[in-house]
């Protein structure tokens, strides 16, 4: 069955790899839901976390959440930044297709077979308020190279200067490719203003860096299956061990402590879990995962 297995996932491999390569490619399986793991880098001369955020696939607010004392435009050159370039998936039913998760601003796009598969990850700026990206499931109905873009009317009240259309170029803020969501005007896409990524700045739309929109375009159908959700509490295993991921979501309306114990429970996690480290995680809300094995 093993090798059975093997096989099975070499063929995801191949399909999933026809696009571009990246680094954010990764194995998941029943017994492992966290992936990918956690380092550091040293600020070299004039480096800001957001160039540091860029450089390893980060979102801002996942760079500043783990270095909250170090300022975001000068760290400071030697200073040691914590990099977490690590993930517990998030739960959504059924797992393939694209899952993006507004509480932690990431994209998940999973290759599933049976109990295992491929995901790749990227993170993402999102709908900020007032113009909060919609939570439900969705569907890729057209994908575009080079998109113009079409100003809402609600962006064109508010800068009246801007043009009906912004053709395809440097100045277009879809960026290089395009993928739309079967609801309005939602869209999937590249930005030309990457330091929007890991923030609400968008009108409701998913943006991704220029580097990251081409591979996932490049390896999503039209068709693929999309859920937005937002889920500030995450559970996981890796080596037998059990880790919870928590971000601070003031949009979210529930309880963490709650939410914690009924994702333990659905996994038949709790029994495996130190009640001090898991409250510790559900207070400092890190946005990385943290190990709660008892």
């Amino acid at each position: 069955m093993r090798s059975l297995l093997n096989i099975a996932l070499a063929a995801l491999l191949f399909i999933v790899l026809t696009g571009p390569a990246d680094a954010s490619l990764y194995q998941y399986g029943r017994d492992l839901t966290v992936i990918g793991s956690g380092k550091t880098h040293v600020v070299k001369d004039n480096e800001s976390l957001i160039e540091i955020a860029r450089q390893y696939g980060l979102g801002f607010g996942e760079i500043a959440g783990p270095n909250p004392s170090l300022d975001a435009f000068a760290p400071g050159t030697g200073k040691v930044v914590k990099v977490s370039t690590m993930w517990v998936l998030p739960d959504s039913v059924p797992q393939d297709g694209i899952v993006i998760n507004l509480s932690e601003m990431r994209l998940y796009y999973f290759v599933n077979h049976k109990n295992s598969g491929i995901v790749r990850t990227y993170p993402i700026g999102i709908g900020r308020e007032g113009f909060e990206s919609p939570i439900g499931r969705f569907t890729i109905i057209n994908k575009t190279v080079g998109p113009s873009w079409h100003v809402p009317k609600s962006i064109r009240e508010e800068k009246p200067e801007l043009p009906a259309v912004v053709p395809p170029g440097p100045d277009n803020p879809l960026g290089s490719h395009a993928l739309r969501l079967s609801i309005g005007d939602v869209l999937i896409h590249g930005t030309n203003k990457p330091w929007g990524v890991g923030r609400r700045v968008s009108h409701g739309c998913i943006r991704l860096y220029p580097e990251h929109i081409p591979q996932l375009f490049a390896v999503v159908p039209v068709g693929a299956k999309v859920a937005i959700i937002r889920q500030p509490v995450k559970v996981g295993v890796k080596d037998h061990r059990v880790y919870v991921e928590v971000h601070g979501d003031e949009d979210w309306k529930g309880d963490y402590f709650d939410e914690a114990m009924q994702g333990l429970r659905k996994k038949d996690l709790l029994k495996r879990v130190n009640t001090k480290k898991l409250y510790r995680a559900l207070i400092e809300r890190s946005g990385v995962p943290v190990d709660v094995t008892e």
